[in-house]
């Protein structure tokens, strides 16, 4: 099974050795995306509910890089910094999905990078 790299300048650029998006046969991994603002570069800064709605803006120009949309999401992995934020990620993070809702992992960790409070990866299918 072939695999095909997504890349879009509409969302950040990889910080290291690894791709936006792989798609292998009909399943699309996207790698995790942080509070990145793709034309600057730039972490932004401000509460949590505005680095979780730059980290699914950023999913998003990925997932629409490879033709798919939210409602492709099957499975997705957020990571926080501090649980405390559950609440207010849990509720922007909602807000991209309707009906059918991915299953979905959440943990804390030590440390995320470019120090951001919420990184968040996808695995998508390409057909529904």
């Amino acid at each position: 099974m072939p695999k095909q790299i997504i890349h879009t300048t509409k969302a950040p650029a990889p910080i290291g050795p690894y791709s936006q998006a792989v798609k292998a046969g009909d399943i699309l991994f996207v790698s995790g995306q942080v509070a990145i603002d793709p034309e600057t570069n730039e972490v932004i800064s401000g509460t949590i509910e505005e680095e979780t709605h730059r980290v699914m803006k950023n999913l998003e120009a990925v997932l629409t890089e490879a033709k798919v949309t939210f409602e492709h999401v099957v499975k997705t992995d957020i990571f926080l910094s501090d649980m405390s934020y559950f609440p207010q990620v849990n509720q922007v993070y909602g807000s991209y999905f309707t009906g059918d809702y991915p299953a979905r992992a959440t943990v804390a960790v030590k440390t995320l990078p470019k120090n951001v409070n919420v990184e968040i990866g996808v695995t998508a299918t390409v057909s529904l």
